[in-house]
């Protein structure tokens, strides 16, 4: 079986301010704390995500 191709993300900037569906997208990619970080699986969907928040987090490949 193949694993599934992964990519962290971290939140560097505080979505205190931002957008509702900002706030919402930081929350379901499982960020909660500032620099906190996670490993996600790549699919179109967490990629749109990080996409709308890129100016909150940091890519990591």
């Amino acid at each position: 079986m193949m694993s599934a191709k992964t990519f962290k993300v971290k939140l560097t900037k505080s979505p205190i301010g931002a957008r509702a569906n900002h706030v919402g997208c930081v929350r379901g990619l499982g960020l909660t704390k500032l620099g906190q970080t996670r490993e996600l699986v790549d699919t179109p969907a967490t990629r749109g995500m990080v996409n709308t928040v890129r100016h909150l987090v940091t890519v990591v490949e």
